[in-house]
């Protein structure tokens, strides 16, 4: 019992729990007929959502300085630009195939399930989109794509870039001011090249310090997810969620654990190693929650900072398997619901559009949607079809975090074995302590 109270895993799952069981509560009180209601508003407004804002804003607070740190370090570690090009064109191939893959598994399953068949879109309750669509009428005037990927990854003010919370202009600056770093003279390299050792080592003990409230932020944020929308609104799109979430098992299970068999070690350790991390991405529905953490440990596990400090930050915006999984499933249940036939060249075209719209607008606030909205777009599926799934787009954020999670930290050890870095003995031992 001691193990269990004192165990970080263990403490966010009773958190998780509780605040399911905390947040039924509330949802009673959701009516604004309810004689409690006023006390329902001041709870959530006043309590829950600035104690869950507190851990995704401490989370935000860390994540650009490690990258800043850890990624200038990795790159002046690597050893000369030509290396340096052979591990970014061996990343971004990795990333192009298993999103294939987690495009082609969607459409698969969409097709085969049909979640959205049978379904009267009249019974379905519809969401307020216009943020969205208007978002998307701004980008429509926009190069779109790899043009859009190039130009927002280089940043115009490194210091905005890094104020707005921007990963990829980061990534991209780090990437140039390792190179320039490492060509310095040993003299004044090794000084700076120390510091930020310093810096990356005192990041990492302040995100231990953090992960201490883990526990109260990812209570209050599920408590405040479920008194907003509670049960009910599942009920009529619970075809859809099972759907996506049994292709997430199935592509994680499966073709994960295909990449990890190939790597000589399983899937389930992996899950195990990251836990606390995938138990906090589901409840935050934040990747960046994780990101951290996951570096660290990768990098305990056997692959080199220099791999970790790269992949890892980049997969963020180039490696989002759940969401690309989710994406192709959704546009197959909008079809459905629509009774429109999608032929097989429009979803090729699906295919084509979700490989470049998820990296074409990657770091845009409601990315997902956008993505989606440009893919229905594409062919010819209306744009208010967004507004059914909505009251379940927060569950299904959940699950498809979970799995970009597992896909970046399984990223950092493929490459590690690619290019022939991985600790073996290393990786043995961690498991032996870890897993213990």
């Amino acid at each position: 019992m001691k193990k269990i109270l004192t165990n970080l895993a263990w403490q966010i799952l009773i958190a998780l729990i509780l605040g399911v069981i905390v947040g039924s509560y509330f949802y009673q009180l959701s009516d604004p007929n309810h004689p409690l209601h006023a006390y329902y508003q001041f709870s959530i407004v006043n309590i829950f959502q600035p104690a869950g804002d507190i851990f995704i804003r401490l989370i935000k607070m860390i994540v650009l300085p490690i990258i800043l740190s850890t990624l200038t370090l990795g790159i002046a570690g690597i050893g000369g630009s030509k290396r340096l090009g052979t591990l970014g064109f061996k990343t971004i191939l990795y990333f192009e195939i298993i999103t294939t893959i987690a495009i082609l598994l969607g459409l698969f399953w969409g097709n085969v399930f049909a979640p959205g068949a049978g379904i009267d879109s009249s019974t379905l309750a519809t969401a307020d989109i216009s943020k969205y669509t208007k978002a998307t009428e701004e980008l429509s005037g926009k190069p779109h794509g790899l043009i859009v990927m190039i130009l927002d990854m280089i940043p115009a003010n490194i210091f905005k870039a890094m104020t707005d919370g921007a990963v990829l202009p980061v990534i991209f600056f780090c990437v140039f001011f390792g190179l320039g770093l490492m060509s310095l003279p040993t003299k004044q390299r090794e000084p700076f090249v120390f510091f930020l050792k310093v810096v990356s080592d005192t990041m990492f003990k302040v995100t231990n310090m953090i992960m201490r409230y883990a526990p109260i932020g990812v209570f209050a944020l599920i408590t405040v997810t479920v008194a907003k929308y509670g049960f009910e609104s599942l009920i009529p799109l619970f075809k859809l969620i099972l759907t996506v979430y049994s292709a997430m098992i199935v592509f994680t299970i499966l073709v994960f654990g295909i990449v990890c068999k190939m790597c000589k070690f399983n899937i389930f350790t992996l899950l195990r190693i990251l836990k606390e991390e995938l138990i906090i991405a589901f409840s935050t529905a934040s990747s960046e929650t994780a990101l951290p953490k996951i570096i660290e440990k990768m990098e305990a596990y056997g692959a080199p900072k220099a791999i970790t400090s790269f992949v890892i930050p980049t997969g963020y915006s180039f490696n989002l398997d759940g969401s690309t999984l989710y994406q192709s499933i959704t546009v197959i249940f909008l079809a459905q619901l629509f009774h429109m036939d999608l032929t097989i060249t429009k979803q090729v075209i699906i295919v084509i559009t979700l490989m470049i719209a998820s990296k074409g607008i990657a770091g845009v606030p409601g990315a997902s949607i956008l993505v989606l909205s440009a893919t229905l777009g594409s062919v010819g599926i209306p744009l208010e079809g967004i507004g059914y799934i909505m009251g379940v787009e927060r569950i299904l954020d959940m699950g498809r975090t979970v799995v970009n999670v597992i896909g970046n930290a399984l990223a950092a050890i493929v490459i590690a074995r690619w290019e022939h870095l991985f600790d073996d003995k290393k990786a043995r031992a961690y498991e032996q302590q870890y897993l213990k």
